[in-house]
């Protein structure tokens, strides 16, 4: 995905005001061997790549007069109650060194569980994301959790997740977990009462 972004000589929260008004988003580069630079982005095109699930977890090609480096998002700032992104922080990509970043999970297979298929369970997803650790050329764009085999009562934790080749978990010491099958209390009651 390619970013266009504009050296920012200005500083300071009235510089930045004055940015936002005019329809762009201050932002910085940091990272490598390089010093910071501060950065203005074109807020509706910033805007709508973070809507985009992909922006979040792939490396970005920055490209700040006419020279491109490659990037990831590491941060952004929203406005309280107005669709306004205030910030954006981007760190730099070092092909060789490794990357510490948090990808989406999608679900997959629910329905055809021996949870949901034979006893109307309900699927919860703990979490959404996971921290993992990879080079640059191994990032994912997201990890994919088959919940094919799960039945009521189990849990799917991090160590059951098949990650791409290149890619480690970041548990912290913690197998967490990512997903449980447990039937509705509801659901209980009219089966026994069906079984009376």
């Amino acid at each position: 995905m390619k970013v266009v972004a504009f050296k920012r000589e200005l500083q300071g929260s009235g510089a930045s005001r004055r940015l936002r008004n005019s329809g762009q988003t201050p932002g910085i580069i940091y990272g490598g061997t390089e010093a910071p630079v501060t950065i203005a982005l074109d807020h509706n095109a910033l805007y709508h790549a973070l809507k985009k699930e992909a922006f979040h977890s792939s490396i970005l090609d920055l490209e700040i007069d006419g020279k491109a480096e490659k990037v990831v998002l590491r941060d952004f700032q929203m406005h309280a109650y107005k669709q306004l992104v205030l910030h954006a922080d981007f760190q730099r990509v070092d092909a060789n060194k490794k990357l510490h970043v948090k990808v989406a999970l999608h679900f997959v297979n629910a329905e055809i569980s021996p949870a949901v298929k034979l006893h109307g369970a309900t699927i919860s997803h703990v979490a959404n994301e996971i921290e993992i650790e990879c080079l640059p050329a191994d990032l994912p764009e997201f990890v994919t959790v088959d919940l094919t085999n799960v039945d009521v009562g189990h849990s799917v934790h991090v160590a059951d997740l098949t990650l791409p080749k290149g890619v480690t978990a970041v548990t912290h010491g913690n197998n967490l977990t990512i997903a449980t099958a447990s039937v509705p209390a509801g659901q209980v009651s009219a089966d026994n009462a069906a079984a009376e």
